[in-house]
Parts: C-alpha cells; sequence; structure tokens
C-alpha cells in the first residue's frame, strides 16, 4: 500500500497509550498505609525489594515511574503515603505514525521509509493514598528530534523539533475500603478490587495539531502477590481529538483524496472515536536473588479497534498494543544507604498499531524504543 503524502495522512490525535509513561495506578488495597526532507508528518505523539512497612505500601500502590515505574518511601501523611518523583528518560528511536521519508533508491515499500524520532522526557509524578482508594498525576513533557518537525497552518514544517505535554489523572475507589470488608479478598488470588477512572489530556505544536481528550472507566484488580504488585485493570475508553489534516478538502493530484460529495470539510478537524474496550496490566517485581537493590517493573496495554479515522474518515483503527518493561536500580541504597531518593532505570518500549493507525493505510505504526533515564524522589 503506498503511504499518505501529508496530505493524505491522517495520525490518530494522539491516540491513547502511555506516552513512554508506564500508567500504573495505585491499587486500592494500599490505601490506609505513569520535515525538512519529509514527505509527511504527525502530530501527537505519548520497588526495589521490601524493607519496611512503608517500602511495602509503597509497592503495593502500583505507583508506576514517573518516567519508567521508579518507585518512592513515601513521607508519614494523613493520606496513607504521598510521593512525587521528577525525573528524565531518553527514548529512541521512536515512531510517529505517517512520518517518512523517501528511499535513496527509491523501490522498496513504494519508495518511501518509516522516518525514526529521538525524544528527551522530563516527567513529573505525584502518587498518594487516602481512607477510600489512591491518585496519580502523571504530566509529561516531549521534545522530539527535528526529524519530528514542529509546525502550524502558516508553517507546516519547521526547522526544529515538535514539544508535547501530555497529562494523566488516575484514581481508583477500593471496594474493601469503602464497605469496611473483607468481601473483595481471595487470598492467594486478588486482595481488592476497585472502580477505576482517569483522564488523559495532551496537547502538541505540529500541523496535525493534536488536542486529545479521553475518559476511562472500569473495574481495578489488585493480585495477591508475594512481594511486589500486580494490577489488572478492565475499563470502557473514550477518546476526542483534532485533526489537523482533515478539513482541508481533496487535495489535486493525491489519488483517493478526491472531492467527497455531502462530506462536512470544514468541521472534520474535531475527532470522536466510539467507546471501546481497554486492558491495563501493570507491575513491579522486586528482585532480590540479585543481591542488588533492583526490580522489573512495567505495563502492558491493550486497546480495542474504536472507529474509523483519515482525512475523511475512510480507514478502521486496529487493536493497539503497547508494552514497556524498565530494569530499576536504586543507587541511593546501593552506593549510600539511602533508599529511595535516587534511582536510574532502562528499558525497551513495544507499540504495535501506534494510536490504533493501520500499517496497510498509514506507514510508521510499529515503534521499538529504548529507554534510559534517572528518577529523584522529592522528600
Amino acid at each position: 500500500m503506498r503511504p499518505f503524502s501529508a496530505a493524505g495522512l491522517l495520525m490518530l490525535a494522539c491516540g491513547s497509550g502511555p506516552v513512554g509513561l508506564a500508567r500504573a495506578e495505585p491499587s486500592p488495597d494500599s490505601a490506609t498505609s505513569p520535515a525538512p526532507e519529509v514527505a509527511g508528518a504527525a502530530g501527537g505523539t505519548r520497588v526495589p525489594g521490601a524493607r519496611a512497612p512503608a517500602r511495602a505500601e509503597r509497592q503495593e500502590a502500583g505507583i508506576s515511574v514517573a518516567a519508567a515505574t521508579v518507585m518512592a518511601a513515601p513521607p508519614p501523611s494523613y493520606l496513607g503515603f504521598s510521593d512525587t518523583v521528577v525525573s528524565y528518560r531518553f527514548q529512541g528511536p521512536s515512531a510517529e505514525p505517517g512520518l517518512f521519508v523517501r528511499r535513496p533508491d527509491g523501490t522498496a515499500q513504494g519508495g518511501f521509509a518509516p522516518r525514526e524520532v529521538p525524544k528527551n522526557v522530563v516527567n513529573v509524578f505525584h502518587a498518594d493514598s487516602w481512607a477510600y482508594g489512591t491518585n496519580l498525576i502523571s504530566l509529561d513533557i516531549l521534545t522530539s528530534g527535528s526529524q519530528d518537525p514542529a509546525g502550524d497552518k502558516r508553517r507546516p514544517f519547521k526547522d526544529y523539533g515538535a514539544t508535547e505535554i501530555y497529562l494523566i489523572y488516575r484514581g481508583v475507589l477500593s471496594f474493601n475500603k469503602i464497605f469496611d470488608t473483607e468481601t473483595f479478598a481471595i487470598p492467594g488470588f486478588v486482595k481488592d478490587v476497585g472502580l477505576s477512572f482517569g483522564a488523559d489530556i495532551n496537547t502538541k505544536d505540529t500541523y496535525f495539531d493534536a488536542e486529545k481528550r479521553a475518559g476511562t472507566f472500569g473495574l481495578s484488580f489488585a493480585f495477591d502477590v508475594p512481594a511486589g504488585f500486580v494490577n489488572l485493570k478492565v475499563q470502557g475508553y473514550k477518546d476526542f481529538s483534532r485533526n489537523g489534516f482533515a478539513g482541508n478538502g481533496p487535495t489535486p493530484g493525491i489519488p483517493g483524496n478526491g472531492a467527497v460529495p455531502g462530506f462536512d470539510y470544514s468541521h472534520f478537524r474535531s475527532v470522536e472515536f466510539k467507546l471501546t474496550p481497554e486492558f491495563e496490566i501493570t507491575y513491579t517485581i522486586p528482585l532480590p536473588f540479585t543481591g542488588l537493590p533492583l526490580s522489573l517493573a512495567g505495563f502492558n496495554t491493550i486497546i480495542l479497534p474504536k472507529g474509523r479515522y483519515g482525512t475523511i474518515n475512510q480507514n478502521d483503527t486496529q487493536l493497539e498494543f503497547a508494552s514497556q518493561t524498565n530494569l530499576v536500580l536504586d543507587v541511593g541504597q546501593l552506593l549510600a544507604g539511602t533508599p529511595n531518593r535516587v534511582e536510574v532505570f532502562a528499558g525497551f518500549q513495544y507499540w504495535r498499531n501506534k494510536f490504533g493507525a493501520d500499517p496497510r493505510r498509514t506507514i510508521n505504526t510499529e515503534e521499538k524504543a529504548l529507554i534510559a533515564g534517572v528518577a529523584y524522589h522529592l522528600k
């Protein structure tokens, strides 16, 4: 299939996914104790071992690393626990659906190749618990290399990289805490069941002009594991966004982008996707057998097809799968005996059908990115 040109491409407005952040939500069980040579463009991109009860509570809470699922020891608080983390990470090569360059030989894949994008990300992350549940807020500021150029209606492709801001909120209400019961616990299997809810908000300064507004609502299951945590969420996902490529009308010389009788080009920039099921698994697993304050942390997210996309709604979205796995080392504990202060992490992110884009219709929809960074826990 021939990839769409800049005028004909539709990336899904910032889609859904983690945006490089492990989107783990705190477990309710812990309430008491995440072109320059461009022919196409895209917009909208995205623990350790147990010591004292506070650390165990922190792990069970499922605090995803601000940028790579790192954990923090909560200071004393009437909320139960509270943790704020500032982190930096590098990730790449990232994929941006619709972003491509021409191959020198002009042959393979119709003469086009996906364009890889390096990204620098600063994250501010906060999680806390209260009498009946938990809260999580994560703010990512992602700066792309010039391979993913900033742009607007006057200058579609500028000579510097785009900047994206992505905000996530997640909350869980614990059924066991609300009803003061252990009915929703099955020893050896599930510690608690809760009501999960949340929202995603983003903006990115590209010609695509993404402006995502999404909501989630469903059930959260905190599994009963010996150490760390494993959480599953089964939810409904609803996504609203904006598509700067649409609304321009037919493009001369672009096959398949002719005028459609009765189509409202002027108002199609606002996009509403269908409500669809979403599944999230988040985890942190301590690795005490290594003899180091080391842990494995990450997430897996599946979002089912959510409707159609394209300049004139001509393409069907596909099942979207995003996964991130990080190895997290508590260097503060290792080098200075000060745990839960400074951590470093390295990992891998895989994203198939990014933002739900169909690889048969849109180029550059599969991401295989390496991740490395450092996180500092505020006290």
